[in-house]
């Protein structure tokens, strides 16, 4: 992997990472026309999904203190139970990433069928979340963060929209389209920092191992954080202000696109 292609393929998940258009996906293809295979496929996603995080951990810096605050004045206060309600959330993701982490790899660098029918997948959420008109509720509940976290453990297969997916979830179970957005945002950082520390304490980012030269970490890093703070402002306007169905329509020409990609 070359500087040039850590630039395109930082910018790419960087702005796809916030919007409902499955950033894993969006990388499988980037990588599929680039002809990158093999480890660095791999360390790189993990790499650049840091980056994300860390632009997450930036735009929502002053929640982020707030939560931070209330949890250390050792009170069950709102923003403890906020918390607790994350940690919960974050147990079907981690089963996966302990128990089924081979399996869940399997499916990346396997061709474009797969992210097509999950975007697909994307496509049917994001609409039927849009023409459901539940009795919205004022704030998300124990259940509702754990069903949400359901979705995310289904939405580690590329094509299949994290973002999408948790914020088309929460959407469906009554939630508020700005609260559920942000918890979207916050529920993914541990998971994501934890597998890059894991990776890095292991050696997963050597040059080495992974394929990948300093230069193209650090660009593809830069690229996916600074595009990543740019595509996260503007996915809390949007989920507040904006339609998000049109985005299921994307997802469909872009599933048309892999699915005859990977067939002819």
């Amino acid at each position: 992997m070359t500087w040039l292609d850590a630039l395109w393929l930082g910018l790419i998940q960087g702005l796809t990472e916030y919007l409902p258009v499955s950033s894993s996906g969006h990388l499988e293809i980037a990588n599929t026309l680039l002809g990158i295979e093999g480890s660095d496929n791999l360390a790189f996603a993990v790499l650049v999904h840091a980056a994300t995080v860390c632009s997450t951990i930036v735009v929502l810096w002053k929640e982020i203190a707030s939560l931070v605050r209330g949890v250390f004045r050792f009170q069950w206060n709102d923003e403890t139970q906020y918390v607790s309600k994350i940690l919960l959330s974050m147990i079907p993701v981690g089963i996966v990433g302990v128990f089924f982490k081979d399996t869940v790899e399997s499916f990346f660098g396997n061709g474009l069928l797969t992210v097509g029918i999950m975007l697909i997948v994307t496509a049917l959420l994001l609409t039927f979340a849009y023409y459901a008109r539940p009795r919205m509720k004022e704030t998300i509940s124990y259940r509702d963060a754990f069903i949400i976290g359901l979705a995310q453990a289904c939405a580690v297969l590329p094509g299949l929209s994290r973002s999408g997916t948790t914020i088309a979830t929460g959407l469906i179970l009554g939630d508020k389209k700005e609260q559920v957005a942000r918890f979207s945002f916050l529920m993914v950082m541990i998971p994501i920092l934890g597998e890059a520390f894991l990776d890095l304490v292991g050696g997963g980012f050597s040059p080495t191992e992974s394929g990948l030269s300093v230069s193209a970490m650090i660009v593809g890093f830069l690229a996916a954080f600074i595009s990543g703070c740019v595509a996260c402002k503007w996915m809390l306007r949007l989920v507040q202000n904006g339609r998000l169905v049109w985005f299921a329509l994307y997802c469909v020409l872009m599933a048309i696109f892999c699915i005859a990609h990977s067939l002819l």
